[in-house]
């Protein structure tokens, strides 16, 4: 498995990505956030420079293997799980399991378990049609049609620094198993942690998409409609802990740490402090803003 550690300080914050993404998509953060503490994205099997496992892709396992991954890397020092969307689920996993080592959870727009059955049957069929296509793409990969369109060469903007690493990891046949493999997981991670929580007065930092923003992939029928239910379902995360607040990022789509990195960035230094007990949260625990 690849781990990929930065700066220096406790607690250490341990960077989980989303569905079909690695430790690369934290290149606007992980920079930043490196001067305040030690900072460990790191790709899931299969993903990234991590090799592929046979084994059920749920909640249970990805949880087991992080864990195993930090005490082989010798990070026993506190940490502090930061993930964005499917990590969502797997962060609940992750601290029913193993809670003394956990200071606080961050999440960004994050997965909810068994939310696709909070959604209408239309969006889940226009789910079920995307994801259907994955192994097309797989095999426009495997002959070389995805590299001839520039789709293996592309590094978006803010990504600069990372170019060489994100063109050697792009158009790996194998990221396209990781994904199917999570997908299959995803129903049996959703009953896994349908039920775990509260966590006490565990600091818990969410943020979220702009409800305001509409999802223009979907059908105008479903592109108000779907952020509605997200928004609501964002904001249960609050219930997991006494001591949790929500921000809104303010014209951001789903990739908040892309689309408003700098949000990111100073809340977490805040949450950070607030951690170590070096500061008091700027909002009140329990409360939503728009930032």
């Amino acid at each position: 498995m690849h781990l990929f550690c930065t700066g220096q300080g406790s607690p250490t914050i341990v960077l989980e990505a989303g569905l079909g993404d690695d430790s690369m998509i934290w290149g606007k953060v992980q920079p930043v956030l490196s001067r305040e503490t030690r900072v460990c994205s790191y790709d899931r099997a299969g993903s990234g420079w991590s090799e592929s496992r046979p084994d059920v892709r749920d909640s249970n396992a990805i949880s087991s293997e992080l864990h195993g991954l930090l005490k082989e890397s010798g990070i026993t020092d506190p940490i502090i799980l930061m993930g964005h969307s499917i990590a969502g689920i797997h962060m609940r996993e992750y601290e029913a399991r193993y809670p003394e080592g956990v200071k606080g959870i961050i999440f960004l727009d994050g997965s909810t378990p068994l939310q696709d059955d909070r959604f209408p049957a239309s969006f889940r069929e226009e789910e079920k049609k995307y994801y259907g296509k994955l192994p097309w793409y797989k095999f426009l990969t495997i002959i070389g049609v995805a590299r001839l369109m520039g789709q293996c060469s592309q590094v978006d903007r803010g990504f600069e620094p990372y170019a060489d690493w994100i063109k050697a990891d792009s158009c790996n046949p194998q990221q396209f198993n990781a994904v199917q493999a999570e997908l299959a997981g995803i129903q049996p991670s959703g009953e896994e942690t349908a039920r775990l929580g509260p966590f006490g007065d565990l600091p818990i930092l969410i943020f979220s998409q702009d409800p305001d923003k509409p999802m223009e992939q979907l059908p105008p029928a479903l592109s108000q409609q779907v952020p509605a239910i997200w928004n609501g379902m964002q904001e249960d995360i609050k219930k997991l802990s006494t001591r949790s607040r929500r921000i809104i990022a303010k014209g951001s789509a789903h990739y908040i740490q892309v689309d408003r990195p700098e949000l990111v960035n100073r809340e977490v230094a805040i949450f950070l402090q607030v951690v170590r007990g070096q500061a008091a949260p700027l909002a009140p625990y329990g409360s939503t803003e728009k930032q």
